[in-house]
């Protein structure tokens, strides 16, 4: 059963009339991701499990007001998202309860998770530099300090500030730098933009593709994805020009990011939502993760998709992603304070 994100809190009360929300065999996930081979996951989970998932659909912030205005009585037994900023806040809600599991504590690495077990990591985006191969020596950006080196003037494209990949890239070298010299890498950043923020990750790479700039950031799959199939402004030849790096790889190593989740604090069907997320950390919905998205398993070993295998493997930074969202509102600070758009 399928619940679009546009049925509202009418659906909601029409399951809890019911009692199907509070049915032994279901589970109510609320969920952020937007991608069609997620299907195959919750497919598979319900024929292993015979447990129905009942799905509504909307942005994390959306979700989580939701669930916070449902309260008590929220059907929602999952919260499903990316980025460990937004799951940083969901807990900072409240919505979120620990969760006690071997099977999660053991398969997910402990940077990846929550602490004390209010959200688990079950994919890795991480969060590189591409660069113009015709414009840039590759040895010259092998940081993510480099981006900020005053030679790359009107080199640089990124997302905009308030972009919550952006919002725990900065978060990350708060940690790492300390927050002056982050807000210096900021400025230096800033200035040397090729052009105001703007658009996606693809759009990033669109930007290196049609000469409008010649480094940018990007999260890996969206380029993975653009090797597996066409993307529009991306052709072949544009492609192999297009060129990456995995930062700071004798350092801290490059900043991974997550799509995670955690259990809803007034979950009414608690045991069969940790069944859900200890599948999830399963070897085979990790291999779907991979070769149906195109990022990173969390779980170390699991066999890479061949997209994400062109990429390479790297030295991932292992803070644990609490941080993320810890250090959020002082990125958002600096970010504003320089005038970063």
């Amino acid at each position: 059963m399928r619940l679009g994100g546009l049925l509202g809190a009418v659906a909601c009360a029409a399951l809890l009339a019911t009692g199907q929300a509070h049915a032994a065999g279901e589970l109510n996930l609320y969920s952020s991701r937007h991608y069609d081979t997620d299907e195959r996951l919750y497919t598979a989970f319900e024929e292993k499990t015979g447990i129905k998932i009942n799905r509504i659909e909307d942005k994390a912030d959306a979700l989580i007001e939701r669930i916070k205005a449902e309260g008590a009585n929220s059907p929602a037994d999952i919260l499903l998202t990316v980025d460990a900023g937004r799951l940083w806040r969901a807990d900072q809600a409240g919505i979120l309860q620990p969760v006690e599991s071997d099977v999660l504590n053991n398969r997910v690495p402990e940077w990846l998770r929550h602490p004390s077990g209010h959200w688990f990591g079950f994919s890795q985006r991480v969060r590189i530099l591409f660069y113009d191969k015709s414009k840039v020596n590759p040895q010259e950006i092998s940081t993510y300090q480099s981006l900020a080196d005053p030679k790359f003037k009107g080199m640089v494209c990124t997302r905009s500030s308030g972009n919550i990949y952006m919002l725990s890239l900065m978060s990350s070298m708060i940690n790492h730098l300390g927050p002056e010299l982050a807000s210096s890498w900021a400025q230096g950043v800033w200035n040397n933009r090729a052009r105001d923020p703007a658009g996606g990750d693809t759009d990033q790479l669109r930007g290196i593709a049609s000469g409008e700039c010649a480094i940018s950031v990007s999260n890996t799959y969206y380029f993975a994805r653009a090797l597996r199939k066409d993307v529009k402004g991306l052709p072949d030849d544009a492609m192999a020009n297009i060129g990456w790096v995995f930062p700071n790889q004798g350092s801290f190593g490059a900043h991974a990011n997550i799509s995670g989740g955690g259990v809803v604090a007034t979950a009414p069907n608690k045991e069969n939502a940790i069944k859900f997320l200890e599948y999830l950390a399963s070897d085979e919905a990790q291999q779907y993760f991979s070769a149906g998205n195109d990022e990173y398993p969390a779980v170390m070993g699991v066999g890479l998709s061949e997209s994400v295998a062109k990429l390479g493997i790297f030295r991932t930074d292992t803070l644990n992603l609490s941080a993320l969202g810890e250090n959020q509102p002082m990125a958002q600070r600096i970010y504003d304070s320089i005038g970063y758009k």
